[in-house]
Order: structure tokens, then C-alpha cells, then sequence
């Protein structure tokens, strides 16, 4: 195993698990108030595919990282590349996203950028 492979699996690992925590928050600190708060003036399917589209990043981000450690395991290189740029796109926007909406005061955009910044060093020899 080499750098590049191991900067993808941590990659993975940090947007895996950063998924998880902000599955867990997003439905206890925003799907569930906003539940409570439409409950009389929603119907339920509504209320179902809002929380359907708060937690889509999550899905999307949680995949990704398994991807990830997929690809750094077992991927040629042109899928290590084409997987490393699907998902890196995603982390991209997930690090813009919260420095964007938080004027940089969550830890979300660090998190990403982080994961975004490993990947792109695991997809450098690839691209070589």
C-alpha cells in the first residue's frame, strides 16, 4: 500500500464517518424541530420527503467514503480516478457549502476540506 492509497482510505474514513455525525445532527437538531413545527400545516408525505432531501448529503457523503477505501483497495487506476473525482466533487461542495453558510464558523467545511485535500493527494499518482 502506498501513500496515495492510504491518503484515499483516510479519505474515506473521515467523509464515512463525518457523514454519520452529520446524519445524527441534522435529524436531531433540524429534521425533527421542523417536524414538530409542520406537523398541523404539512401533510406527512411532504414532511417524509423533506427529510428525504436534509439527509441526502449524508447518504451521498457516507457512499462516497466507502468508495473511497474501495477504490484505494482494489480500483484500476482509471476508476481510482473517475471515483476520486465523483466523490471529490461532493467533498468539494460540501467544503464550500459550510464555509459559504457558516462564514466559516462550523466544522464541517475543515472536516471536507480535509477529506477533499486527501483525496486529491491519493488521486495524484493516479493521474501521473
Amino acid at each position: 500500500m502506498t501513500r496515495h492509497d492510504a491518503a484515499l482510505i483516510i479519505a474515506g474514513l473521515i467523509g464515512s464517518f463525518g457523514a454519520v455525525v452529520h446524519g445524527m445532527l441534522t435529524q436531531s437538531r433540524i429534521v425533527d424541530p421542523v417536524q414538530e413545527l409542520a406537523a398541523a400545516r404539512i401533510s406527512a408525505q411532504v414532511q417524509r420527503l423533506v427529510t428525504l432531501l436534509l439527509q441526502f448529503s449524508t447518504f451521498n457523503w457516507f457512499i462516497g467514503g466507502l468508495a473511497l477505501i474501495v477504490a484505494a483497495c482494489t480500483f484500476g487506476r482509471e476508476a481510482r480516478l473517475a471515483t476520486g473525482l465523483l466523490v471529490g466533487s461532493s467533498y468539494l461542495f460540501a467544503t464550500l457549502g459550510n464555509l459559504w453558510a457558516t462564514r466559516g464558523r462550523h466544522p464541517g467545511w475543515i472536516v471536507y476540506g480535509a477529506a477533499l485535500s486527501l483525496t486529491l493527494y491519493g488521486l495524484a499518482e493516479t493521474s501521473l
